[in-house]
């Protein structure tokens, strides 16, 4: 059973109040890849070697999952200039779907 929280005042509809969508939180949780990447960018700022090294996954495939999160506007690179070292985090609306989503 998956269960979601919102920051909602008390009698407002909640989907409605919230500016994400259920969607997003579950096209994150439909797949591992992405659902362990967000975890690891949870408060964090970190390269792909890193996300790779935290979640488990082999770096070819965070480069896949990175541009896939950062199609739908939760994750963002902080310094896309740069070719080696590239730094990633969540969005404001990434940080709400990695708090909503279930890693049971």
């Amino acid at each position: 059973m998956v269960t979601y929280t919102y920051g909602s005042e008390e009698g407002e509809d909640e989907q409605s109040s919230n500016p994400i969508r259920l969607k997003e939180i579950n096209y994150v949780q439909i797949s591992k890849y992405r659902t362990k990447t967000m975890k690891s960018l949870d408060g964090e700022v970190l390269i792909p070697s890193q996300i790779a090294k935290n979640s488990g996954i082999r770096t070819n495939h965070i480069s896949k999952v990175l541009s896939e999160l950062k199609a739908h506007e939760l994750v963002e690179c902080i310094n896309p200039e740069v070719r080696k070292g590239r730094l990633y985090r969540l969005t404001e609306k990434g940080k709400t779907v990695s708090k909503n989503i279930n890693t049971d």
